[in-house]
């Protein structure tokens, strides 16, 4: 009997850990499994010689931008100059998984993202630089005064 409880509390985690996932939280694992996949490619001494062309890259969600530098990344991956590179295993799931996440942005969730800057250089560099809004920059010339 002292039991039971132990058991209703794992049965209720069990059951918490059952739900589908939502579009964005879908949207963020793939794009966490892509940046690891390249940068097991980077390392990787059969495709390391594959993946130096390929444009770098820092996947962030709420970027307005990450639909077109996925399609511009997924053309380079699929026109890759040898048939040896278009052909490995590792290209090969990183070209699905690049499709899979382009499709699930600009098809599935298409309205349910919500974009928080557009600064494409932020994805190439993974360096985001601060904009503010126009109230938020009044408000900073105000408090200088």
């Amino acid at each position: 009997m002292r039991l039971a409880p132990f058991f209703c509390f794992f049965s209720f985690i069990w059951l918490a850990d059952c739900a589908p996932p939502t579009c964005y939280s879908r949207v963020l694992g793939l794009s966490k499994e892509i940046m690891d996949l390249l940068e097991k490619l980077h390392n990787y001494h059969l495709t390391k010689t594959c993946v130096e062309i390929l444009p770098k890259m820092f996947l962030d969600v709420h970027n307005s931008c990450i639909v077109t530098k996925l399609r511009d990344f997924l053309y380079v991956v699929e026109n890759l100059p040898t048939r040896y590179c278009r052909e490995r295993p590792r290209i090969v799931l990183l070209k699905r998984k690049v499709n899979n996440l382009y499709t699930i942005i600009n098809r599935i969730c298409y309205r349910d993202l919500v974009y928080f800057t557009d600064d494409c250089e932020a994805i190439e560099t993974g360096q985001s630089t601060p904009r503010y809004g126009e109230d938020r920059l009044q408000l900073l010339v105000e408090e200088k005064r």
